[in-house]
């Protein structure tokens, strides 16, 4: 039986996607979001920013990599990864990030004359 192991991310990209294929010829593609949190502190707000980083594959992943530029919104629903490795010293090293399962993109804005695009939504697996 598996455990619950699922996330909801929703921020902007931090830089344009990464994608490649891997040696078999599924498509992979990365990228990095960062989630903005504000909190009370006395009568201000203060800002608090998380960056995740984030894979998909296949479809999804071709998706992603056609759909999304530096700045653009996502709501990502996935799961969390740990890696872990031995670094050349022979330390422990590992990394924790979002293999993305179904991602929505946000509108974009293009000048205050014209209308958004539509939201669009992808995914792959099953829930």
């Amino acid at each position: 039986m598996n455990n619950l192991n699922q996330i909801l991310i929703e921020g902007n990209l931090v830089r344009d996607p990464q994608f490649k294929h891997t040696p078999k010829g599924t498509a992979v593609c990365t990228f990095s979001v960062a989630s903005n949190r504000y909190l009370k502190q006395d009568d201000d707000y203060e800002q608090e920013v998380s960056f995740f980083d984030i894979t998909t594959w296949s479809q999804l992943a071709e998706s992603c990599n056609e759909q999304l530029k530096k700045g653009r919104g996502v709501r990502i629903i996935g799961r969390l990864k740990q890696d872990r490795w031995q670094d050349p010293e022979g330390k422990t090293r590992a990394r924790v990030h979002i293999i993305a399962d179904h991602v929505v993109f946000k509108p974009v804005f293009k000048g205050k004359t014209s209308s958004p695009k539509k939201e669009a939504s992808i995914q792959t697996g099953a829930f």
